[in-house]
């Protein structure tokens, strides 16, 4: 077992990660629980799935976060006609005289990948990106290559313009760490942008980390304790999605049709050591899988069709789960 931080390891820790959530507020104004939740799957090494309408500044966030980090940013648009040699890199023929394949790496050869409107590319291409998200490597052609240490993907989608789209499998939905709603913002925050940004511009940052600086984030947030019972809640929680569950309450049973994964489990954990770092505490606590939760498990429900015929969404799910559920076991 690590040893435990001490306080002025966690009190430094999170004042360097308050840099970061800083830089990325500078560039999405008020939306502070978006920046928290980007920046805890950030610590807790995890993939991102950003859903909101088009112009609200998914785009830039993921741009200002590599930025802020100080790592290689690739952008690949999602289409239709998109193959997946053209994200995880092809070989070519190279030279002059004997000619040699040469591999080419692809846009996945990079720190932060953001995958722009990932439902709009066809099943195929969608799989190149299992591998490279679980196993952070690519095979071509029987050779498998490692990408970038460390390795983030943040992926966006639109939720209303459904024509021509490929609904992600839920093999690929459990691989992402968050799927975070980006609300719209309201006439105060468009007021200030209005005023302060010319043509929408957003400021220029510097990086406020690197890649040792960030490896120690990640040894630190490895450190901080997940007492039993609040694993024990973590994991009443995940078995209480499944319908099949004794103690999957009525809205589960009635609206689910199959449960969270192990794998959740294992991001309700990380995530949540993530969330207690950034708020300056040694230890996991309810608080923290609490404030996890929906991102967490959202994606990660399948519905059954009576929940579109009540028009139940999943995050609604959710919140009867956290409230169904104790944080301590009942007598």
């Amino acid at each position: 077992m690590s040893e435990l931080l001490s306080p002025a390891e966690v009190q430094g820790a999170a004042e360097r990660v308050a840099q970061l959530q800083k830089g990325l507020n500078q560039v999405l104004l008020d939306q502070a629980q978006v920046v928290e939740q980007v920046t805890a799957a950030v610590l807790a090494r995890g993939h991102m799935l950003l859903e909101g309408l088009p112009g609200l500044g998914k785009t830039e966030l993921c741009k200002a976060l590599a930025r802020l980090l100080g790592m290689p940013f690739r952008r690949i648009q999602f289409t239709p006609d998109l193959l997946p040699g053209d994200i995880t890199g092809t070989y070519v023929l190279e030279g002059e005289g004997r000619r040699d394949f040469t591999f080419r790496e692809g846009p996945l050869f990079a720190n932060v990948v953001l995958a722009d409107e990932i439902n709009r590319s066809s099943p195929k291409t969608q799989a190149a990106l299992l591998e490279a998200m679980q196993e952070r490597s690519v095979t071509v052609l029987g050779q498998t290559r490692p990408l970038p240490e460390p390795f983030f993907v943040l992926a966006t989608q639109n939720p209303i313009e459904l024509e021509g789209t490929y609904p992600l499998p839920e093999a690929q939905l459990d691989r992402f760490l968050f799927r975070v709603q980006v609300p719209p913002v309201g006439a105060k925050t468009l007021s200030t942008l209005l005023t302060t940004r010319v043509r929408g511009t957003p400021p220029v940052l510097t990086s406020v980390t690197d890649a040792e600086g960030l490896a120690s984030l990640f040894a630190a947030v490895d450190r901080v304790h997940l007492p039993v019972p609040v694993a024990d809640f973590i994991g009443r929680l995940v078995e209480s999605s499944d319908p099949r569950s004794p103690g999957a309450p009525e809205p589960v049973r009635r609206f689910v049709r199959y449960g969270a994964s192990p794998r959740a489990a294992l991001a309700l954990a990380a995530s949540g050591r993530a969330l207690a770092l950034m708020r300056g505490k040694p230890n996991v606590g309810f608080d923290e899988v609490v404030a996890a939760a929906p991102a967490v498990l959202n994606h990660r429900l399948v519905l059954a069709y009576e929940a579109s015929l009540e028009k139940v969404g999943s995050l609604d799910v959710v919140r009867a789960l956290l409230q169904a559920v104790p944080e301590v076991p009942r007598a």
